[in-house]
């Protein structure tokens, strides 16, 4: 019986060297809003060189003066990885490429009749002309030359076929396929760079946008039918809706395909994470391989199997490309979940105040609150410190404030047994609160706040509150109380009471 990975490769024409040509510095520099410092684009062709991506597309020399500075700058880094500069078909954006101190030089010109009515305004001779004329003149100065036919899915096959052969006998080195608006289908990428390869001897490399979503299938597929080079971009950045992704093109080889590029794919979450800060472009959280929640979980289902074999719920370690595992809390925490996370963090608690814990944290999820790490350690800690006894239990609070009105806090509180209700005013509403506990327990005991602490554990305007007091009585004894609580006011009355609770236990004893 055939193993999985004979049975994929059945019917496909992988070829021997899959080159991965990055395209970030150029093409994914015309992301709407996005334009990258000299400086920058170093960092960022560092990065990409150290993940061992073999050509990096350095930019469009001819575009500006800067352009070529920055091709020249990354050019004197000494990089392995091979540099490229675009140039469209005219000498001129060749000599900018040279003057870039470049070797490989990324030609095009608009084939399909969009592009040769509308845009240039030129015959199909005249296409073939410029575009032959151009990669000669690239080739005499010593150049290796890869020929884009621009908007090639678009263009009639029988004269797609006749610009690639001619550009082949002026010398091309690469024949690159641009899916130019992202109209391609698998199936009919298929059929199309199946034509190309049986036609042409030459490498055909592939530039597929994500118009549809289906670049990095289609890149996939081109690869099965004998593509290869493929053209990507780092997060999936480009025009429009952007290009086929790098990281899920070279992870898809590596798990699916069994295709390893020789890249270190440890290195893809810090590259991702770099190029979305100076780019600005943020990932969205479901990102394959690097977004936030790629490697997230929270169904008590899922947890269990991850925390037993990672493999039950990923395809692959977030290791494998510098990820990191998250254990996500909310109303789906199953128990494994949150011991987990609290061994983690090395919380111990007792089965009483653990179930409290989890309860918490289930009723914070039903409100639609997104429990963070912090959230968890502050309400494990103020249970870990809450009195064991409780003689005062808030029963009920209630607040009202008006413009012209000082607020008004009504506090029913049970003090050994026996429920008492009162309201009070104050200069704000936690203030008109504690004035109002103060009355309920002047028979009971006599309370001095010496120090309240708050603080929001994370952004947001559902972030939990936590508050920290230190209150001592008429005899000197001095406890603190903490709380945690989406309501300020409530969690700052929890905090007193639990303070109270702990001087009243002593005073007793």
């Amino acid at each position: 019986m055939q193993d999985i990975e004979t049975l994929k490769r059945q019917n496909m024409n992988l070829s021997d060297k899959i080159y991965i040509f990055d395209t970030t510095l150029r093409d994914g520099e015309q992301t709407p809003g996005v334009a990258l410092t000299v400086d920058e684009k170093i960092q960022i062709a560092t990065k990409l060189n150290n993940l061992g991506v073999d050509k990096i597309e350095v930019g469009f020399p001819a575009s500006s003066h800067g352009e070529i500075k920055s091709a020249q700058k990354i050019k004197s880094l000494g990089l392995k990885s091979t540099l490229v500069g675009l140039a469209r078909s005219l000498d001129c954006d060749v000599d900018a490429i040279l003057d870039a101190d470049l070797d490989y030089v990324h030609t095009f010109i608009g084939t399909s009749p969009l592009h040769r009515d509308y845009k240039l305004k030129m015959s199909k001779s005249e296409i073939i002309e410029n575009a032959s004329k151009t990669v000669e003149y690239a080739k005499d100065h010593g150049l290796t030359v890869e020929f884009s036919a621009e908007d090639a899915t678009r263009t009639e096959r029988g004269f797609l076929l006749d610009v690639y052969s001619e550009v082949i006998s002026a010398g091309a080195d690469f024949l690159d396929v641009p899916d130019t608006v992202g109209v391609l289908t698998p199936i009919l990428t298929r059929e199309l760079i199946t034509d190309i390869v049986n036609n042409f001897k030459i490498p055909v490399s592939v530039h597929f946008h994500n118009d549809f979503g289906l670049a990095t299938a289609n890149t996939l597929t081109a690869i099965e039918c004998g593509a290869s080079q493929a053209h990507v971009t780092v997060n999936g950045l480009g025009e429009r809706t952007g290009n086929c992704s790098l990281e899920e093109l070279v992870m898809t080889l590596k798990a699916s395909y069994g295709i390893d590029l020789g890249l270190d794919t440890t290195r893809l979450y810090s590259l991702s994470t770099l190029v979305g800060r100076l780019t600005g472009v943020k990932m969205p959280v479901n990102k394959p391989i690097v977004g936030a929640n790629a490697f997230a979980h929270e169904s008590g289902i899922h947890v269990h199997g991850i925390l037993n074999n990672s493999s039950t719920y990923e395809p692959i370690s977030p290791e494998m490309v510098g990820h990191t595992r998250k254990i996500v809390l909310g109303k789906h925490t199953g128990a494994n979940a949150l011991k987990s996370k609290l061994k983690e963090y090395h919380i111990d608690l007792n089965e009483d105040q653990f179930y409290k814990v989890f309860n918490e944290i289930k009723s914070l999820g039903d409100s639609g609150k997104a429990v963070t790490d912090d959230d968890l350690i502050a309400i494990a800690i103020t249970e870990l410190g809450s009195a064991r006894e409780t003689p005062i239990i808030m029963k009920g609070l209630s607040i009202s404030m008006g413009a012209s009105v000082s607020p008004t806090a009504t506090v029913k509180l049970e003090i050994d047994g026996v429920e008492k209700e009162t309201a009070h005013t104050g200069v704000g509403p936690i203030d008109a609160a504690l004035n109002a506990v103060r009355e309920l327990v002047q028979d009971t005991m006599d309370i001095e706040l010496e120090e309240y602490n708050l603080e929001a554990i994370t952004g947001g305007t559902d972030a939990l509150a936590e508050v920290f007091v230190i209150s001592s009585d008429s005899d000197g004894n001095k406890s603190t109380g903490r709380s945690t609580n989406q309501d300020i006011v409530m969690a700052s009355i929890l905090a007193v009471l639990d303070s109270m609770n702990k001087l009243l236990l002593i005073k007793r004893a």
